[in-house]
């Protein structure tokens, strides 16, 4: 038989491929990459579903700490929110179980690889990037892209093969992990529908405030009101706390990577907690010019990251500027959490450039004379007045 690693979530389309793909006559080995989004039920569910529907085996990679070592923290320390909103909460985990997919076909040796994006997404072009590069001689295998399937042609097809999925949560395509989930419906095809609340993981338990702090050390969360622990479980321990309230809920609208407007929506609570948290410790903490040259370096890694060119060794070259800079972004950060939002108070550091001892803002200066002041303003003001004076102080 020819002997195929399947990219499997579990969801409409990858059981889609998986039960297709088996009465091909293709061995069927459905690999799962946990980057957050299976709970171990979950994980038990989706061997047995995949077993029933024809898969030769089941193999589930748990890659979280690998997602936020290579990849997490650097969206952090870099800030990154594409369009000022998406913290790539599905592009980022892309690479990841990309880059594991590959690892495991290489080492069961086998011939094909198939995954279960569309033709009209930026997933095909992750997911093809990376196996090509990694694998140039293992065969890319596509059918949901290749036979420009909708989700009820697929629906309607597992049904007539007598597999039973939550039809009704088929009507949403939600992708889950460490760093947010994304949420994809009819009304993101649409420019003006908004999703409705019962189509997001979470819901608004919760009505009154609380008030949380969070702790880095050297741009990383390394604690929670005081608390010490490993980044990966705060992430997810902050998550659980922050997502009876309801935050993080959005529609990001941006361009694909194949040249196409697109719209998802997606709920992140952490992630855009710590970003939001870690961005105002490095107010305090860093330099001007620190913050406005990461603002580029994030910006151009965000950019890069989404549309798959995690490969280019340009990639590293901006992970070990960005690690350079956290060298003094250490301290916590205080913050009240409300229904379906967040607000930042302060921030307590040793690296805490706001010094009193060389002045307050709008009160006082100690470390320099009225005197000082004026001149500095002259001379500041020298290359506006030559060119006013030159060109008749033309506006």
């Amino acid at each position: 038989m020819k002997k195929l690693v399947l990219a499997y979530s579990g969801g409409l389309d990858t059981s889609y491929c998986l039960k297709t793909l088996s009465k091909e006559g293709y061995e069927v080995h459905a690999v799962s990459v946990n980057t957050g989004g299976f709970s171990e039920q979950e994980i038990i569910d989706q061997e047995s579903k995949a077993m029933q529907m024809g898969a030769s085996t089941y193999t589930s990679i748990n890659a979280l700490e690998s997602f936020y070592q290579k990849i997490v923290k650097y969206l952090v320390f870099g800030n990154v929110l594409k369009n000022n909103s998406y913290p790539l909460s599905v592009s980022a985990e892309r690479i990841i179980q990309a880059v594991e997919i590959i690892s495991y076909a290489k080492k069961i040796g086998a011939q094909y690889i198939a995954h279960g994006s569309t033709g009209a997404g930026n997933d095909q072009v992750r997911f093809d990037l990376i196996f090509q590069v990694l694998a140039p001689g293992i065969e890319i295998i596509t059918p949901i892209r290749d036979q420009q399937l909708s989700r009820e042609a697929e629906i309607e097809y597992l049904k007539s093969e007598g597999i039973e999925l939550s039809w009704e949560k088929a009507q949403y395509s939600i992708n889950q992990g460490l760093w947010g989930t994304s949420v994809g419906g009819s009304e993101t095809l649409t420019s003006h529908q908004a999703l409705p609340s019962s189509a997001y993981p979470s819901q608004l338990v919760k009505s009154e405030s609380k008030k949380i702090t969070l702790d880095f050390e050297k741009g990383e969360l390394k604690g929670i009101d005081g608390v010490k622990g490993n980044s990966v479980a705060l992430i997810q321990q902050l998550q659980e706390i922050a997502k009876g309230y309801a935050i993080g809920r959005d529609i990001h609208v941006g361009d694909t990577i194949i040249g196409i407007k697109g719209r998802v929506g997606f709920e992140a609570a952490a992630p855009l907690i710590i970003i939001k948290a870690h961005h105002l410790l490095e107010k305090h903490t860093l330099s001007k010019w620190q913050q406005f040259q990461k603002e580029q370096m994030g910006s151009f890694y965000g950019m890069q990251l989404h549309e798959g060119n995690y490969l280019d060794p340009v990639m590293r070259d901006i992970e070990s500027f960005l690690e350079s800079s956290q060298k003094t972004v250490n301290g916590s950060v205080t913050l009240t959490l409300h229904p379906y939002r967040f607000e930042m108070e302060g921030i307590q550091s040793p690296n805490d450039l706001m010094n009193a001892s060389f002045g307050s803002y709008g009160e006082m200066n100690k470390g320099w004379t009225a005197d000082d002041a004026k001149g500095f303003i002259k001379i500041t003001a020298n290359a506006h007045t030559i060119y006013g004076s030159v060109n008749n102080n033309d506006i």
